[in-house]
């Protein structure tokens, strides 16, 4: 849609798109409905938050610091059930390392004597007043990301029915009557969308498909959680129709390689640009389905990270990741790990050539024989 270089005025530009437009050369983007696109300012608000607060984290973590308290050398989590109690404690004014010590319960990975030493410092007025600031500021953003969890999870519940229907439903159930003709269809639990309703995908032939039971299937995926899927459907939404194939929606979120490409040589497979909120979410799930034991994904992310690097195959898992999400969410289906052996066993012959060939390398005579 570029024009020629030095040509290029905004005139000019809507002449030609209106042109590509009226030849019919233009494809519709990709636009959610209003209660999506609501649901998104909440998620993307959520993500805000908790950012902040990791942020405001890191700043109770150099007040500590500065006062010679080594806390997070000692707790792997500074805002833990344990280590919140020793910085409110040290807020208030005390100052004995036995004492604080004494207020870590629960799981302390540190013994009592490690403690006490990391809580040996020097804190002064000013570091106290810092330290409330933190926790208050801190309390203040918990406070915030619980009550955008509940509306989010608002968001996605069901709509429940008027008062007069309710009423009716009651008292049907009470009579044992079926109100109503029995070849009548039922209404739709969700009228045309609004604030607080969102619409479930409808598919021919099957049931519509709930936000609820969406979030629930994506839930069950490796690496993912219940608020990252509440953001990767806010951002793609449950209707795959939207999307030909699982290649346009990993095009549009930017997970696919780019091209590059001239005079038969390849420069750079570069991502391309796209939703940046998904990515990062996928990204992240990706991340925690590395650490996932006896995986499919897991087990996909050690293989090209050996040969390509960590990142690449981050980028790589949320691409298998988003594959996947398609094909559950079109085909209704749950998912269904392959398990870490998968590639073991796709390359059976390959692996075993190429585990001979090392061990001939090496000086040895290898002669394999199946294990009865």
């Amino acid at each position: 849609m570029k024009a020629v270089p030095g040509r290029k005025t905004d005139v000019k530009d809507a002449e030609w798109i209106a042109d590509l437009l009226q030849h019919g050369l233009l494809k519709a983007s990709f636009i959610p409905s209003a209660p999506q696109r609501e649901l998104r300012d909440l998620t993307r608000y959520r993500v805000s938050l908790v950012e902040e607060r990791a942020r405001e984290v890191n700043r109770l973590q150099k007040t500590l610091e500065d006062t010679n308290l080594k806390l997070g050398d000692v707790v792997s989590d500074i805002m833990g059930k344990a280590s919140s109690r020793i910085v409110h404690a040290i807020a208030d004014g005390e100052t004995d390392p036995v004492r604080l010590a004494s207020f870590a319960v629960g799981r302390v990975r540190a013994s009592k004597e490690e403690l006490e030493a990391a809580l040996t410092g020097k804190v002064t007025e000013h570091h106290r007043f810092m330290l409330n600031a933190h926790l208050k500021q801190i309390s203040w953003f918990d406070t915030a990301i619980e009550q955008v969890n509940a509306e989010i999870a608002r968001r996605l519940a069901p709509p429940e029915p008027p008062p007069e229907e309710q009423a009716e439903q009651q008292d049907n159930a009470e009579s044992g009557e079926h109100g109503g003709d029995e070849n009548e269809p039922e209404p739709s639990a969700c009228v045309p969308p609004s604030s607080t309703c969102m619409a479930p995908a409808v598919v021919e032939g099957q049931p519509p498909l709930s936000w609820q039971e969406a979030v629930r299937l994506v839930d069950q995926i490796t690496g993912i959680s219940e608020q990252v899927a509440w953001g990767v459907l806010a951002e793609i939404g449950i209707q795959m129709s939207q999307f030909p194939s699982e290649k346009h929606l990993a095009s549009w979120v930017g997970l696919c390689p780019g091209n590059h490409e001239s005079a038969g040589k390849r420069y750079s497979g570069k991502t391309r640009k796209g939703n940046p909120y998904a990515r990062r979410l996928l990204i992240q799930a990706a991340l925690a389905a590395a650490k996932s034991k006896k995986s499919y994904l897991s087990t996909q992310y050690r293989r090209i990270a050996a040969r390509r690097g960590k990142k690449k195959a981050a980028v790589a898992v949320a691409h298998s990741i988003l594959v996947i999400i398609y094909h559950v969410l079109r085909d209704r289906s749950t998912y269904q790990d392959l398990g870490s052996s998968y590639f073991d066993e796709r390359d059976r012959q390959a692996i075993q050539k190429q585990l001979v060939r090392r061990l001939e390398r090496m000086g040895y005579q290898v002669d394999l024989q199946p294990v009865a």
